[in-house]
C-alpha cells in the first residue's frame, strides 16, 4: 500500500477505535443491571493478588500488561520522514497517542473490576496467549469490525519503517536488498516482507510452551527500555552539543529525562523477575536470556572481522543534501535504477 492510503486507512482505525471504546465505556454501564455491578469500593479498594509475592511487589509486578499495551512510544517516530511538518506533527502524535491510550485504557479498566463477573484467574490463565490474540485480534466488536487487519498492518508499518532506517545505514544483513524502495508504492516493500518474516519466525516460539513465548512478550518492554535509556543516558553524557529541534521540552529537558532513565531501569529490573516466587523451569522468566542473547549477537555482529561495523560505521547515513541534484542517500543510496530509487526522493 503507499503512504496516502495507510494514512487514511489509519485515520478511520483510530476514530472506529475511539468510536468503540466509547461505546463501551457508555452503554455497558447503562444496559448492565446494578445487581451484576460490583460496589466503587471493591472495584477500587479490593486487591487480589493470585501470584504469592508481596502485594507491593505484586502491584508492581502488574505494571507489565498496561506499560505493553501502551508501549512503543516512538512507532509513530518510524514513519516521520512519510509525514508532513515531521518536526512538529510526530512529537504530537506521540503525546497524543500515548495520553488517549492512557485515557480509555484506565476508564476501562475502572469499567471491567466495575463488572460483577469479572474474574482475575480467567484473565491471568494463559497470560501470553492472550495478549498475542488481543494484540493480533483486539476483543469483542472492535475484533469483527477492524483489529484482524488494523493491529498486525499498524505495527508492521511502523517496524518495517524502523527496519528500513537499519538498513539504510548498513546495519542489517542484505541491507542492499532490505531498503531498497518499491517505484509503485514508494514504500519500503523489501523491508516489510523481511520484518514479518522475522516476526513469523518469533512468533514459533508459541510452540515451545508459554514460558518461551512469554518471555518473547516481556522482552517487548525489556527491550524497549534499554533501547530508549541508552540514547537518552548517551545525550546528556555524551559531551556533544545538542542543538534542539522546534519541538523541545527547554530547561525541563535534563528533569524529565533523569526522571525517564530511572523508571525505565527500575522497571526493567523488575521486568526479569518471575510471576511467582520460586518458579519451575516452566514457570521461569526468561526475558533475561532472550534479551542478553540480543546482546551479545548484536555486539559479535559489530565487532566481526572484516565485516563487523567497527570498520565502517560512522553513524547514521544523511540522506537528504541540500543544493544537490542527486540528493538522495550516501553510499548505499547512491544506487538508483528505474525501479528502485531512494525514500527520500520519493516522499
Amino acid at each position: 500500500m503507499g503512504t496516502r492510503v495507510l494514512a487514511r486507512l489509519q485515520t478511520v482505525w483510530i476514530v472506529l477505535n475511539i468510536a468503540l471504546i466509547l461505546a463501551v465505556l457508555i452503554g455497558l454501564p447503562a444496559t448492565t443491571p446494578k445487581e451484576f455491578m460490583n460496589s466503587a469500593s471493591y472495584a477500587f479498594g479490593n486487591f487480589d493478588d493470585v501470584s504469592a509475592w508481596p502485594n507491593g511487589f505484586a502491584f508492581i509486578l502488574s505494571f507489565l500488561a498496561p506499560l505493553w499495551a501502551i508501549g512503543a512510544f516512538d512507532s509513530t517516530l518510524h514513519i516521520s520522514e512519510e509525514a508532513a511538518n515531521a518536526n512538529i506533527a510526530v512529537p504530537w502524535a506521540m503525546i497524543s497517542a500515548c495520553s488517549i491510550a492512557s485515557i480509555l485504557g484506565f476508564g476501562a479498566r475502572c469499567l471491567i473490576h466495575l463488572e460483577a463477573n469479572f474474574s482475575l484467574a480467567n484473565v491471568i490463565a494463559l497470560q501470553g496467549v492472550n495478549v498475542a490474540l488481543a494484540f493480533c485480534m483486539g476483543t469483542d466488536i472492535d475484533a469483527i469490525l477492524a483489529s484482524p487487519i488494523e493491529q498486525p498492518l499498524a505495527t508492521l508499518t511502523s517496524a518495517s519503517r524502523q527496519t528500513f532506517a537499519f538498513a539504510r545505514d548498513g546495519a542489517l544483513p542484505f541491507s542492499r536488498w532490505i531498503y531498497r524502495i518499491n517505484a509503485h508504492t514508494s514504500t519500503p516493500v523489501n523491508a516489510v516482507w523481511f520484518t514479518a518474516l522475522m516476526a513469523a519466525l518469533l512468533a514459533l516460539l508459541a510452540f515451545a510452551g508459554p514460558a518461551a513465548i512469554g518471555a518473547v512478550f516481556s522482552l517487548a518492554v525489556l527491550g524497549q527500555y534499554v533501547a530508549y535509556s541508552t540514547p537518552i543516558t548517551a545525550r546528556f553524557l555524551g559531551g556533544q552539543v545538542f542543538k534542539p529541534g522546534p519541538f523541545n521540552l527547554g530547561r525541563f529537558s535534563l528533569l524529565v529525562a533523569i526522571i525517564a532513565v530511572i523508571w525505565m531501569t527500575f522497571m526493567s529490573v523488575i521486568f526479569v523477575f518471575p510471576a511467582s516466587p520460586a518458579p519451575d523451569a516452566v514457570a521461569m522468566n526468561y526475558a533475561v536470556v532472550v534479551l542478553g542473547g540480543v546482546l551479545v549477537l548484536s555486539v559479535v555482529y559489530f565487532y566481526l572481522p572484516k565485516y563487523g561495523g567497527v570498520h565502517w560505521f560512522e553513524g547514521p547515513r544523511a540522506n537528504i543534501y541540500v543544493g544537490d541534484d542527486d540528493a538522495g542517500l550516501d553510499g548505499l543510496g547512491r544506487e538508483k535504477n528505474e525501479t528502485n530509487t531512494s525514500y527520500t526522493e520519493q516522499i
